[in-house]
């Protein structure tokens, strides 16, 4: 039962991150009038949504080492 859970959490994490990710990127490169375009991977604000789906990927392998 624990192991489904931690499945659950890990893949909801892992969506919520990409999804995230790719609003903040939209917004990123909306705020970012400028004729040069802005390397959006690299932009601060992607961190916390890079810490989130790094996160869910190690859980993903922790569950997926004890089955």
């Amino acid at each position: 039962m624990p192991l489904s859970v931690l499945s659950f959490v890990s893949i909801a994490l892992f969506v919520i991150g990409i999804a995230g990710n790719g609003f903040e990127m939209r917004k990123i490169r909306i705020s970012s009038g400028s004729a040069e375009p802005k390397n959006v991977f690299l932009d601060k604000r992607n961190f916390k949504w890079y810490a989130l789906i790094g996160i869910a990927l190690v859980l993903w392998a922790v569950n997926g080492s004890y089955k």
